[in-house]
């Protein structure tokens, strides 16, 4: 099923502490080397009445579903976005689509990084940042966003939650230039194919966010800090339909209807190269990335479970005793009751 990628799957597609304390961990799973901040330590500030301060690294701009984690980062309030950085080809372009949805959400506040390819050739959601200059954004925009991301973790007083929703060459280079980031922050990503792979199938998948570069996860993996993850088994069998959907469809926030135009223009692109997708007035693609989002604040409705990985060069995340130790997100506790958390994210006001 190594074929079967996430890119491949969206075209096909019809359609906090006390958790933490439950984590079940796998037979072979050793201690972890872990250097840094863990969950306990970021789940702590929200119960002293702090904000969690985040990273967001994505390759936005090309599936959908960035944005949809995107919109429901912006609108946690148990969340301070301190930066989002363009990763994995086409910075320039990702960053474009980065700043024009934090300026329709009126957080131009937060600052916006390119990542280390700074190409602009335009992706599926090209169309609604045709007209968009980067170079007016209100807010800064830093040239070297594995920079930005090393000084805003450095210069954080407290722990930083780092979440990343694509393929990660970014990462590599931050810790190769700081490797005592590692220290300071804690890693949660949608990556790999844990026991079950797209859709819920029983055969695992080589997962597009670590077959586009396996090497740079490898890496991810090895740094000491604490490593969370949702895998497919978790995050590739949520969607919105139905009366929640039609909720985020109508709502007139201008970040949701700015999501909104997004996904028509997505789907538009899709379907331009003969992709069979779902009707964006009926239901969403599946929302893989949603689920770091909701990782970075909270694993209340998610059976977490510690596991040995290691990232395979064909892009598998395969269980091994030599593994790194990863904490996966490997079984839903309410998947409903996520789908209507996620529903009041987006539709919430941020």
């Amino acid at each position: 099923m190594s074929s079967f990628t996430r890119r491949t799957f969206l075209s096909a597609s019809a359609g906090g502490l006390a958790a933490s304390a439950l984590a079940m961990r796998s037979v072979h799973a050793a201690p972890s080397a872990v250097a840094g901040p863990t969950v306990e330590d970021a789940f702590a500030l929200r119960k002293a009445g702090k904000k969690i301060p985040v990273v967001f690294d994505t390759d936005i701009g090309g599936d959908i579903d960035d944005t949809w984690a995107l919109l429901m980062l912006l609108n946690s309030p148990e969340l301070d976005v301190k930066l989002v950085v363009s990763d994995y080809k086409n910075g320039t372009y990702r960053a474009k689509v980065l700043a024009k949805m934090l300026e329709v959400c009126g957080r131009t506040d937060i600052p916006v990084g390119i990542g280390l390819d700074k190409g602009d050739r335009g992706e599926d959601q090209a169309d609604w940042v045709a007209d968009y200059d980067l170079g007016k954004y209100p807010g800064r925009v830093y040239e070297d966003g594995a920079d930005a991301i090393i000084q805003t973790i450095r210069q954080s007083k407290d722990p930083v939650t780092l979440i990343a929703v694509g393929p990660v060459p970014n990462l590599p280079e931050v810790l190769r230039r700081a490797p005592d980031v590692a220290e300071k922050a804690r890693f949660v990503g949608m990556h790999g194919s844990v026991r079950k792979g797209y859709g819920g199938s029983e055969e695992i998948s080589a997962e597009w966010n670590v077959r586009a570069d396996p090497a740079a996860l490898r890496a991810v993996f090895k740094a000491r800090w604490e490593k969370t993850v949702t895998p497919l088994d978790t995050c590739g069998i949520v969607h919105l339909a139905g009366p929640r959907y039609a909720r985020i469809h109508g709502c007139q926030t201008p970040g949701a209807k700015a999501l909104m135009e997004n996904y028509r223009v997505w789907t538009e692109a899709q379907e331009k190269r003969g992709n069979k997708m779902p009707d964006p007035a009926q239901r969403s693609s599946t929302l893989f990335d949603t689920v770091a989002a909701y990782l970075g604040y909270s694993e209340d409705l998610l059976e977490m479970e510690t596991i040995n990985l290691v990232v395979t060069d064909n892009g598998f995340t395969r269980i091994d005793d030599g593994g790194s130790p990863v904490r996966c997100a490997m079984a839903w506790k309410d998947l409903d009751a996520f789908e209507e958390h996620l529903t009041e994210r987006i539709v919430r006001s941020g």
